[in-house]
């Protein structure tokens, strides 16, 4: 099943980092909300910050919400 949402963030490794994938392409790694705010803004995004990556509906937390990195 595919998500609805464009920007899914994927349950933590055994290193604690989540990928991040946003319309299809991986865009990284993150250990942090500031590291999926980065990949963000690298994405063209330049704008957002860590409010708005815990704050938005564009983006699916699988495994655990931007509290969960272990």
């Amino acid at each position: 099943m595919a998500s609805e949402r464009p920007v899914v963030i994927y349950p933590p490794d055994e290193t604690g980092g989540r990928r991040v994938r946003a319309e299809g392409a991986i865009l990284g790694l993150a250990y942090s909300v500031q590291d999926i705010a980065r990949l963000m803004q690298e994405a063209g995004l330049q704008h957002w910050d860590e409010m708005d990556v815990v704050r938005s509906r564009l983006i699916e937390w699988r495994g655990g919400g931007p509290d969960v990195w272990a």
